[in-house]
């Protein structure tokens, strides 16, 4: 018979360096799960992510057991990564702050597919496409299903 679930919980830990302090122990404490073993399981699961930030959503279970499912890395943190920049523009309509290519948003397109709502890569490029310019960051070169 399944367990009863009793709550989820999303966090959001760098892979491989998740510890019992603040934001994770008192997240999970607070819920009566067993910290170290959150911490054991998931820094063993992220490890090859080493130091990137990873959504993680914990399924808490009426016997304080727990599942977790590892999400990956956020699209604006790819982006960031990918145009080498620390942050957003402040003002994204008014000032565009960097730049990436279409083959860059296709590569954080096809590594965010299974956590999009997309069928084809293309529209999961759209996807990436609009979180960019939200971040005041240019799409440049002309998108591949225009050609």
């Amino acid at each position: 018979m399944a367990k009863e679930i009793t709550g989820y919980l999303k966090l959001q830990v760098r892979g491989g360096q998740a510890n019992p302090s603040p934001p994770v122990g008192p997240a999970l404490g607070s819920k009566g799960l067993n910290i170290m073993e959150f911490c054991k399981q998931f820094n063993a699961r992220s490890q090859e992510k080493m130091g990137q930030l990873l959504p993680v959503l914990v399924t808490i279970y009426s016997d304080k057991s727990f599942d977790f499912v590892i999400k990956t890395p956020p699209a604006a943190n790819m982006l960031l990564q990918a145009a080498k920049l620390k942050s957003g523009s402040a003002e994204p309509n008014r000032k565009k702050v960097g730049s990436v290519t279409w083959d860059q948003v296709k590569e954080i397109a096809e590594v965010k597919m299974p956590d999009l709502n997309a069928f084809k890569v293309e529209s999961a490029m759209k996807m990436v496409a609009g979180t960019a310019r939200s971040m005041g960051i240019k799409v440049s070169g002309r998108a591949p299903w225009e050609a």
